[in-house]
């Protein structure tokens, strides 16, 4: 009897011993994959991307980590195609898919990780009302037109202090220069506008701001640095969205996980 017992002792001790291991192996196993490091160029650009938007605290300010994972691929992008100077490190991005009640403006220092502002923006009367709905890359159209842009230099015209744009997206901003599409101040931009209008006034087309911010708004980001214009319309594309290319520009050494550069 004691025997038996004793042997069912042991078969008992063998089995829970067995069950352990087991449920231990396979924590293990979860808690790998769970915390499985990013081993791709690919998943390091995400990696840094959300980083950048966690830490400038962009998610607060309203700005949607899609469209700013657009805005940075673009922005390493053009990099890579040696259209940029390789020290810039402002970013801005325009949301014309938001209302334009809403500060749909963000000017990002990608260095620091840093919002440095967040600021209300027009958009094209051809575009639409409160809401852009319609773009175009058209001569005289009025309205807006999507994608990257670089900054050039600065000039005084009939809308005073404005900042040249050249669009970088052929047959969707690629006649900025012609159409004039810069950055200016403008009345029609800020709280009384809205406060008189229940929306924003609009530009020919033009990314127009605040007169109160405008100077901050061009001294920050003139002398090639990019901006982004974000919007609903399913046409658009982009050779500068390709995240496979920026992923091995900003991380062209995977085993490493070094930076390029900015």
């Amino acid at each position: 009897m004691k025997r038996s017992i004793g042997g069912l002792i042991c078969v008992l001790l063998i089995v829970a011993i067995t069950t352990i291991s087991w449920k231990t192996a396979e924590f293990n196993s979860n808690h790998n994959k769970s915390f499985k490091k990013p081993s791709t160029a690919r998943e390091l650009l995400e990696k840094y991307i959300t980083n950048i938007y966690e830490s400038a605290h962009l998610q607060e300010s309203g700005l949607g980590l899609e469209v700013f994972n657009k805005a940075v691929t673009g922005f390493m992008n053009l990099k890579a195609s040696n259209k940029l100077p390789q020290t810039t490190s402002i970013l801005t991005v325009v949301d014309l898919a938001k209302s334009s009640h809403e500060k749909r403006m963000w000017i990002i220092d990608m260095i620091n990780n840093e919002l440095l502002i967040n600021t209300w923006v027009s958009h094209g009367h051809g575009s639409g009302d409160d809401m852009a709905t319609s773009f175009s890359n058209k001569i005289d159209s009025h309205q807006s037109s999507l994608g990257f842009y670089i900054t050039d230099d600065v000039y005084y015209g009939k809308n005073g202090r404005s900042l040249r744009l050249d669009g970088m997206d052929a047959g969707f901003n690629s006649n900025a220069r012609e159409r004039a599409i810069v950055v200016h101040g403008a009345d029609y931009v800020g709280e009384n506008a809205i406060a008189q209008l229940s929306r924003l006034g609009r530009s020919y087309g033009c990314p127009a701001v605040s007169p109160e911010v405008s100077d901050k708004v061009i001294d920050l980001i003139k002398n090639k640095t990019v901006m982004y214009i974000n919007g609903n319309d399913n046409p658009y594309n982009s050779k500068f969205l390709d995240p496979e290319l920026a992923a091995s520009y900003v991380f062209p050494d995977t085993k490493n996980g070094f930076m390029a550069s900015l």
